[in-house]
């Protein structure tokens, strides 16, 4: 089902997290005008705040960020909850980064710069995925 249809009790609820303001807040409008209920969070310690907070179908998560590792962040949010699918970001083409989050449970992962609509797909096959 197009995410577009789906009623507003079923929007997937993501949260996205990175340090770059401007970057999270064009990203967070362009996913939100596709039907997606999104959360930004600029560091680290900000998205467990909102985690704590709220539940999410889906993080979208940079690994490089000045307040915390998004490995540790990673960690932190598998324990709160174990389910939650995680898509890393990152803009170092790190291959040893993006294998060490897949190792701690991450969903999948995207190389910036990336095309919105594959980071689009991945979110929505990363909610479908979601153990209810």
């Amino acid at each position: 089902m197009s995410i577009d249809n789906q009623e507003p009790s079923k929007r997937i609820r993501l949260i996205l997290i990175d340090d770059e303001v401007g970057f999270t807040t064009v990203m967070a409008k362009r996913l939100t005008r596709r039907g997606l209920d999104v959360t930004s969070a600029f560091s680290g310690s900000e998205a467990i705040q909102a985690m704590r907070k709220a539940e999410f179908d889906v993080a979208v998560l940079d690994l490089k960020m000045e307040d915390m590792d998004g490995i540790e962040v990673l960690k932190i949010f598998k324990k709160m909850d174990p389910d939650m699918p995680v898509i890393m970001l990152t803009g170092h083409g790190s291959e040893k980064s993006a294998g060490e989050g897949m190792e701690y449970g991450a969903y999948d992962y995207l190389f910036k710069p990336y095309e919105f609509e594959e980071l689009l797909e991945k979110i929505r096959s990363a909610a479908s995925s979601k153990k209810k």
